[in-house]
């Protein structure tokens, strides 16, 4: 910059020299009579050796210094303070303060420059303003720029619409519409902020306040630099579209020491992104947020301290103080609240969002949703956690939801998850089904499954409680459509509602055979009690019967008692005759033998 300075210094400086000497040698340079002392008419003042020296029909202009509007004729409102300003000036309404300021110029308008050689090149450049040594120095078309400092701008020759206020603003520019406020602002920017599209992106001026912000930046365009050191590395874009600038910096030394291919970057906070080098497309948020990245893409960090050691790392997103803190090389991460994936180093595609959620874990694809969760997961992987102070645990392939057991509903339905990790609940309702008819027979396959007892492995259940079930592989065989298969479509486990509805659809078989038994039972029933009617009718006729025939065995043995005595009577008579008769056969052998 003392190069620069010393140049831009010595040549307007011979140069002046030159016309002072080549003027006072000059035959007008001796003719002027009178001398000019004081007032002139229309309102025309001019102090000093041929100050005025051409004016004509001029109106209110002043002259203060040797050769002080010496060209103007007709030209108005003009006013030179200081040797050789508005030297060459013959157009209207351009003030001049300091040698050699506004020199050159010569149809240019509504110029102001103060200061020694301030916009001493300037001819036909209109509405600038050029404030300190060598502000514009360089400047002969430009129109509209606004230089306020040392060496302001002091190289822009064609480029308008530039504003730059301190030491060496905007020093190198040549293109338009740039804005730097600081010493050294934009300091090296030659074509940077000129209006274009870059391979889709539109571009344009470059805004730098701060001292030494953007300061090295040359062709790049459409970046925005606000504190010390903001961008002070930036030279251009990246190879192909060096004119694609499109960094926001806001803040103490953000995105100081990023270079020619670290462009669309934007970081607001103090020494956000300070480090960055060649990573694109990141956004930093906050004290030394993404503090360490250098060749990281497409970062966010939001917070104090957020993904403040990255620096390879890429897609990620960090929202919260010390989010993300300590990765270096992780990518596609996402953490939300102070401190969540606090410790991650370089594990990818991890999602915490909540107070130090998965502030313990260095692996991949975990997800965390509540303030604490997961802290129990640190090398695991895919591993998911919902609900606060839901620690997980350090086991691979798993998933943890807070609140759910041992909590009771009166009602509802359940939750399914299919093979796609889908969850939902199975419907009823007639409107969602069709083919309806019934299950009959189909159920008939529960009679072939096999009940177990089993214990799942310990990497499943540690504890190795003991369970009542199917095997799945069993009830393919029997039914396939009753197993739940994996994304290989291996079995995976039993559709066991559908065996509560074909174990419904067998009572329901089974209790109408135990209606119709009933049935029939209560017909055997009635005639059983029919049956026993009879039999009462046909034991009271027994019993009459009986009694009949006790009636009649009593009066049958009075009788044959009666009998018997007759009979015995009659066998007494018998007797007595049978006796007589022997008698009487005696007695008649008797007779015989004795006649």
């Amino acid at each position: 910059m003392n190069i620069l300075m010393k140049n831009s210094v010595e040549r307007p400086f011979l140069r002046l020299a030159f016309i002072l000497i080549a003027l006072a040698l000059s035959p007008i340079a001796q003719a002027v009579v009178p001398a000019p002392d004081g007032g002139y008419p229309g309102g025309n003042t001019a102090e000093g050796s041929s100050a005025l020296l051409s004016r004509t029909t001029g109106l209110y202009n002043s002259a203060f210094g040797i050769y002080s509007l010496l060209s103007l004729t007709n030209g108005n409102f003009c006013t030179g303070v200081g040797a050789g300003t508005l030297l060459l000036n013959t157009a209207d309404q351009n003030t001049a303060t300091g040698a050699g300021a506004l020199l050159s110029n010569t149809t240019g308008s509504f110029n102001t420059a103060s200061g020694a050689f301030a916009l001493f090149s300037n001819t036909i450049g209109n509405s600038n303003t050029a404030t300190g040594a060598d502000a514009l120095l360089n400047n002969t078309a430009g129109f509209g720029n606004t230089a306020s400092g040392g060496a302001a701008l002091q190289s822009n020759i064609t480029g308008s619409n530039n504003t730059a206020n301190g030491f060496f603003a905007l020093a190198s520019n040549t293109a338009d519409g740039n804005t730097a406020i600081g010493d050294s602002a934009l300091f090296s920017n030659t074509t940077g902020g000129t209006l274009g599209n870059i391979q889709g992106y539109d571009v344009g001026p470059n805004v730098a306040v701060g001292w030494q912000a953007l300061e090295s930046n040359t062709v790049a365009s459409a970046n925005t630099a606000v504190g010390y050191q903001a961008l002070h590395n930036f030279t251009t874009g990246p190879v192909g579209a060096e004119q694609l600038g499109a960094c926001t910096a806001v803040g103490f030394q953000t995105l100081a020491n990023t270079t020619g291919d670290g462009s669309a970057n934007s970081a607001f906070g103090y020494q956000a992104l300070l480090n960055n080098t060649t990573g694109q497309f990141n956004t930093a948020i906050g004290l030394q947020a993404l503090f360490s990245n250098t060749e990281g893409d497409f970062n966010t960090a939001n917070g104090n301290g957020a993904l403040g050691l990255n620096t390879t790392g890429f897609q990620n997103t960090a929202i919260g103080v010390s989010a993300l803190q300590s990765n270096t090389g992780g990518s596609d991460n996402t953490a939300v609240g102070n401190q969540a994936l606090g410790t991650n180093i370089t594990g990818t595609e991890n999602t915490a969002i909540g107070f130090v959620a998965l502030n313990n874990s260095t692996g991949n694809n975990n997800v965390a949703l509540g303030s604490n969760a997961g802290f129990s997961v640190t090398t695991a992987s895919n591993v998911i956690c919902i609900g606060r102070n839901v620690g997980g645990e350090n086991v691979d392939n798993s998933c943890y939801i807070g609140n759910v057991f041992n909590q009771t509903s009166a009602s509802g339905i359940q939750v399914f998850v299919n093979s796609n990790d889908k969850l939902g609940t199975i419907t009823s309702s007639k409107r969602f089904k069709e083919e309806i008819k019934p299950m009959e027979q189909a159920s008939e396959a529960l009679l072939a499954l096999k009940p177990v007892t089993f214990r799942y492995k310990r990497e499943i259940d540690p504890v190795g409680t003991s369970q009542f079930g199917l095997v799945a592989e069993d009830v393919e065989k029997v039914n396939p459509d009753l197993v739940v298969r994996d994304k290989e479509g291996r079995p995976y486990s039993v559709r066991y509602d559908q065996v509560n509805a074909m174990l419904l659809n067998e009572f329901l078989k089974e209790h109408r055979k135990v209606q119709e038994l009933e049935c029939t039972a209560a017909k055997q029933e009635t005639t059983i009690a029919e049956l026993r009617c009879t039999t009462a009718e046909q034991e009271t006729t027994v019993e009459d019967l009986k009694s009949t025939v006790a009636q009649q065995q009593k009066s049958f043995q009075s009788n044959l008692a009666k009998q018997e005595k007759q009979m015995e009577a009659l066998a007494l008579g018998l007797q007595k005759v049978s006796v007589q008769i022997e008698v009487s056969k005696a007695v008649a052998q008797t007779a015989l033998h004795n006649p």
